[in-house]
C-alpha cells in the first residue's frame, strides 16, 4: 500500500530512486565499469558535475511525484478516481492485468509527450534539462525540468481517471517504470547481441536505442517498447547498426576508455 502521509509518500519515492538508481551506478559505474567487464554505449565517462545536476533536478522530480501522489492517493480528490482499495473488488486477476495495462497506456503517453517537447517552441522550457545529459548515467533517470516533472507526473491522472486500479498496483507499475528508466539511461547494454533483431526484442527498447537519443537529441523517443517509433517512422535508422556495434565491442575496448 501507498505511505497514507506526503512527507512519508517523498522519502518513500527518494528511497526507490536513491536504492535502484543508487545500486545501478555502484555496480556498472565503480564495480564492473573499472574493469570492462561490460559494454559501455559511449566509451567517454560522465563527468562529477554531471552526477551532481542529475542528482539534483532528480530530487526536484521526486517532490513533485510525491506532491501528485499525495493529491490523488491521500486527499478527497480519490473518490473522483477509479482507485479502489480491496484487491477482492475486481479480483488477483485484475490486479495483475492491470499493472500491464499501466505499462501499455504509459508507453503511449510517454512517447507523444516527449515527442511533444522536442518541438522547438517546447524545448528549453521542458526538456532541455533532461538532454544536458548527453552522455547519461543511472543518476539521470528522473533528472527533468520541474515543468517536465509535472508532465511525466501526468501519467497517474491519465491513469486513475482510465481504469480501476490499487493503490498497491500503481506503487508495482511505478517501481517497473523505474527500474526500466534507470535501465534506459544506464550507459551500458544489458540484453545479448542477437536480442535487437529478434521477433520480440524488435518491439522493446534498449539502452543504445534511449542512449542514441541522448546522444543525438532526435528519434528513439519510446520508454519501454520501440512500436511507436516504428509506427510513426521515429526509430533512428542507425539504431541496429549501433547496437550491433556495442553488443559485438570487445572487452579490451572498455578497460581502455578514459576517466575523468
Amino acid at each position: 500500500m501507498l505511505p497514507d502521509r506526503p512527507l512519508t509518500l517523498f522519502l518513500t519515492l527518494l528511497a526507490r530512486y536513491v536504492v535502484v538508481a543508487g545500486t545501478a551506478f555502484l555496480i556498472f559505474y565503480v564495480w564492473l565499469g573499472k574493469t570492462g567487464r561490460l559494454q559501455k554505449i559511449q566509451l567517454r565517462w560522465p563527468r562529477p558535475r554531471d552526477y551532481g545536476r542529475e542528482v539534483l533536478y532528480s530530487l526536484l522530480t521526486t517532490l513533485i511525484f510525491a506532491g501528485v501522489g499525495s493529491l490523488i492517493f491521500l486527499t478527497p480528490f480519490q473518490q473522483y478516481t477509479h482507485v479502489y482499495t480491496q484487491v477482492e473488488t475486481f479480483g488477483l486477476g485484475y490486479f495483475v492485468a492491470s499493472i500491464g495495462v499501466m505499462l501499455l497506456v504509459h508507453d503511449t503517453y510517454f512517447y507523444w509527450t516527449h515527442r511533444a517537447m522536442h518541438h522547438p517552441r517546447l524545448f528549453k522550457w521542458f526538456h532541455q534539462v533532461h538532454h544536458q545529459s548527453v552522455n547519461p548515467s543511472p543518476w539521470a533517470a528522473f533528472a527533468f525540468h520541474p515543468l517536465e516533472a509535472v508532465v511525466e507526473a501526468g501519467i497517474i491522472f491519465v491513469i486513475v481517471f482510465l481504469i480501476p486500479v490499487h493503490p498497491l498496483a500503481v506503487a508495482i507499475f511505478l517501481l517497473l517504470m523505474t527500474v526500466y528508466n534507470v535501465y534506459g539511461h544506464l550507459g551500458f547494454e544489458l540484453y545479448p547481441r542477437w536480442f535487437a533483431t529478434s521477433r520480440i526484442g524488435k518491439w522493446v527498447n534498449t539502452s543504445v536505442n534511449h542512449n542514441q537519443h541522448h546522444h543525438y537529441f532526435k528519434g528513439n523517443y519510446g520508454l519501454y517498447f520501440l512500436w511507436w517509433d516504428r509506427w510513426m517512422g521515429t526509430l533512428r535508422a542507425d539504431y541496429h547498426k549501433e547496437y550491433e556495434r556495442v553488443s559485438s565491442r570487445g572487452q579490451t575496448d572498455n578497460a581502455s576508455a578514459a576517466r575523468p
